[in-house]
């Protein structure tokens, strides 16, 4: 007998036979309850935190981590504690990823299918397009965004999440020329269903796989491409925090007090981890051709 048992597939749905075999993985599972943990403690903790992220302590200025004090994470030059905005920082950036990832799927999805459906000219001209706006070097177009529109946290979500979804659409794309061609699309065909409704409504949930894995996986890369934006100083913006401007501000000052540096750096750092190890899981729980008998 293997050591890893066959989990029986019959009679289940494909997503419920994905769930089943991302619950059996261990690193994305453990990673699941890590990043669970800090998204909690991003949202909640807070609240049970006696100081306010922008408030400086008059009577603690650069404290070094104790529990003494009450600043378990030490404080910054200007007195302000540094556990209270590590977690804001850290929820902020989970927003933005959060945010910018729903709106490059929105636009990623429709742009994909429909090129990918109709075909023809226009999916030539759409491609095209896409083709385009990939050549132009990313974090430039970013920063240029910010430059000319002005910085500030709503545009950072529009400036993102505008340029990750060309991936998404070439990924789509490709998706629904082998859908189109199925038995159950000629038949709506066959019904007289319009084509935007077979797109919507007949094509799009069957993608429910790819999507998945790629919305778990922009999810870390737009995490990162925050920090680093406002690690530049081009991202989040006082009075709000971010781990990139964290770190920022704790790279400046990681010889006198390192601790600026260590906590955000530390929460970023996991953070990401867990959310690679989950997107390899759920890339591997919907991935069907490893799991096909031979």
């Amino acid at each position: 007998m293997s050591a890893t048992m066959q989990l029986p597939t019959e009679g289940r749905s494909l997503l419920q036979n994905a769930l089943m075999r991302l619950r059996a993985n261990k690193g994305a599972m453990v990673s699941l309850f890590v990043l669970t943990l800090l998204i909690l403690a991003a949202f909640i903790g807070p609240y049970f935190i006696p100081f306010n992220y922008q408030d400086p302590d008059w009577a603690a200025f650069r404290t070094p981590p104790s529990l003494s004090s009450g600043h378990y994470f030490g404080t910054d030059q200007n007195g302000r504690d540094l556990l209270a905005r590590t977690l804001y920082g850290t929820r902020v950036s989970l927003i933005v990823a959060l945010v910018a990832t729903i709106v490059a799927i929105i636009i990623g999805v429709s742009f994909g299918a429909i090129a990918g459906y109709f075909g023809g000219r226009l999916d030539q001209a759409m491609m095209r397009f896409v083709d385009i706006i990939y050549a132009l070097p990313y974090i430039l177009f970013v920063i240029l965004l910010m430059v000319v529109f002005g910085r500030n946290v709503y545009l950072l979500f529009a400036a993102i999440g505008a340029l990750e979804w060309l991936t998404m659409a070439r990924i789509v794309r490709g998706q629904t020329l082998s859908i189109k061609q199925r038995e159950f699309i000629e038949a709506a065909r066959a019904a007289g269903v319009k084509p935007l409704t077979i797109v919507f409504r007949h094509i799009v949930p069957n993608l429910i796989g790819p999507v998945v894995i790629y919305a778990a996986l922009t999810v870390p890369e737009i995490v990162a491409t925050e920090s680093f934006l406002s690690y530049l100083g081009f991202g989040v913006q006082e009075p709000l925090t971010s781990l990139g401007t964290l770190i920022a501000e704790g790279g400046k000052v990681m010889e006198v007090l390192p601790w600026l540096l260590w906590f955000p750096a530390t929460f970023l750092v996991v953070m990401l981890l867990c959310m690679l190890f989950i997107g390899d899981g759920l890339r591997d729980a919907f991935d069907t051709r490893e799991h096909m008998p031979k």
